[in-house]
């Protein structure tokens, strides 16, 4: 054998040799992630999907070894953040949480949606599912003598526009609870949108506007601190963290039978994301959310932890598609 082809056979085994060392464990894996990840909330800073996503950014961030970043890019009822998203390289480094708003009701909702909500993205899981909160500024309750639902409808039919019903953008499911509510009462309240739910609720708070259907994570504080009077729920059932206030249906007598409006978050990548991406980032999430401090954590605002498979995300997206359609037509809700 010749010295030559000795020579070439020991550099090629020490080439794969130093390919191999440089992958370590994240090569057996693939590169992704090599830098920063960015987690895009359609929504302002102290709404409840910000929430979830602050909450599962450390998570990920120590699963992955790269950071995790909260983006907020609020505006046209999520549609900005999520076109952000749509339109992002498929590589894994842009992700989107997701809401009922922005992947189940604004198809119905926009004539023109800048993305599709089902071609556009690689659904990732479902983070968790919260119910809303039908809850008005507790000084102004007191004021106007409304101690549950019973009384707020007879003082919105008696006093029509008179009561202001924040949201977090038009659109959202915040609004559309509080449409399918006046819907189904006859009752009528001026609309005004806010861009997030934070911002809502600071003027909720502050006396700025009487009532509003917000999810319940971000409202738990203001509720337990007294600041805001909880009249319902707007699930099918009460809810754990709130275990002695009733649904909308049960406090709102025949007219709200059937009544039910929840809300869930979840990630979302750009369509065409490599599937082992995706399913390293729901295993994460799964696993995190698992964990007894962070299901503990989301439980005690109301939120119930899910962490679902890519498939059976995308089959609760595709059905919420068809109940969300039916509520936007049967309310006549329009984007301001």
């Amino acid at each position: 054998m010749s010295s030559a082809f000795i020579s070439r056979r020991a550099a090629l085994a020490l080439a794969a040799t130093t390919a191999l060392l440089a992958a370590g464990p994240a090569g057996a894996q693939g590169a992704w992630p090599n830098k920063p990840v960015r987690i895009v909330v359609p929504f302002a800073a102290g709404g409840t999907t910000d929430i979830l996503a602050r909450a599962m950014a450390p998570e990920l961030s120590k699963a992955f070894g790269q950071q995790f970043i909260v983006d907020n890019r609020a505006g046209a009822g999520g549609n900005v953040g999520a076109e952000i998203v749509a339109k992002a390289p498929n590589d894994g480094y842009t992700l989107l949480m997701g809401t009922v708003g922005t992947h189940g009701i604004n198809r119905a909702l926009y004539p023109k949606l800048p993305y599709d909500p089902i071609k556009d993205f690689a659904p990732i899981t479902l983070v968790a599912a919260v119910p809303n909160v039908m809850e008005m500024n507790a000084d102004k309750a007191k004021a106007l003598n409304i101690n549950n639902v019973a009384d707020f409808i007879k003082y919105a039919k008696a006093n029509p526009g008179k009561l202001n019903m924040a949201s977090s953008g038009s659109g959202t499911s915040i609004h559309l609870a509080g449409e399918l509510f006046k819907t189904m009462t006859g009752s009528f309240m001026t609309h005004i949108p806010y861009r997030g739910s934070g911002p809502a609720l600071l003027d909720l708070v502050g006396g700025n506007s009487d009532v509003m259907f917000d999810n319940l994570p971000s409202s738990m504080q203001q509720i337990k601190g007294g600041k805001l009077k909880a009249l319902a729920v707007t699930s099918s059932q009460r809810s754990p963290a709130l275990p002695d206030v009733p649904t909308v249906e049960e406090a709102g007598g025949p007219s709200l039978k059937g009544y039910e409006a929840s809300s869930w978050f979840g990630l979302l990548a750009p369509a065409g994301t490599s599937p082992e991406i995706v399913n390293r980032i729901q295993q994460e999430v799964a696993k995190s959310l698992g964990t007894p401090a962070i299901k503990e954590k989301l439980e005690a605002q109301g939120a119930i932890p899910s962490g679902n498979t890519p498939a059976a995300f995308a089959k609760l997206i595709d059905s919420e598609h068809t109940k969300w359609a039916k509520v936007v037509k049967a309310s006549g809700a329009k984007v301001d």
